[in-house]
């Protein structure tokens, strides 16, 4: 029988190869959480917001969001979903929602500070999540844009709600 930790080692790993096959390195979602954060959390920095990101890619609930919806984007652009989800999928249907649903989840997992940051960042479309978002690009990015935004408000969340830790971590980077 596997253990928790194997599953969860296998599962972060698993998850950090697939953001790096779409384009997204954890420095990427760092810069998100500390464009968000600047202001709250003083000195914030890639280090401390990066483990406030593995904090979030550890959770189990985080975990399946993300494995999903990455999948979902890569059978999407395989051409192997049935109609009519292929087509939502390809032509990114604003009406469909469930991308935002399961982000706004995924987000809420770290309390209502990472659900209203989500939202922002999802209007926003800062740093890497332009970049995902763009149409033009021939990737089907429907669930994974807004999963990012999500990772990235969950790691502010994190940040909200471990202010001790937070500038522990702060201090031993100085």
């Amino acid at each position: 029988m596997v253990s928790y930790e194997e599953l969860d080692k296998q599962y972060y790993e698993h998850i950090i190869r697939n953001l790096k096959d779409r384009g997204v390195e954890l420095e990427d979602i760092a810069e998100i959480v500390i464009f968000l954060e600047k202001d709250y959390v003083k000195g914030l920095n890639n280090d401390v917001a990066i483990h406030a990101i593995k904090k979030v890619l550890h959770k189990r609930e985080a975990q399946n969001a993300i494995m999903t919806g990455i999948e979902l984007d890569v059978l999407a652009e395989k051409g192997l979903l049935s109609a009519p989800m292929q087509r939502i999928m390809e032509t990114d249907e604003s009406t469909y929602g469930i991308d935002e649903n399961m982000a706004i989840t995924l987000a809420s997992l770290y309390g209502s500070v990472s659900v209203t940051n989500y939202g922002y960042v999802d209007k926003l479309k800062h740093g890497v999540l332009g970049k995902l978002n763009d149409k033009s690009t021939g990737k089907i990015n429907v669930f994974l844009d807004d999963l990012v935004g999500a990772i990235a408000a969950g790691a502010c969340g994190w940040l909200a709600h471990n202010e001790v830790v937070v500038q522990e971590l702060l201090k031993m980077d100085n």
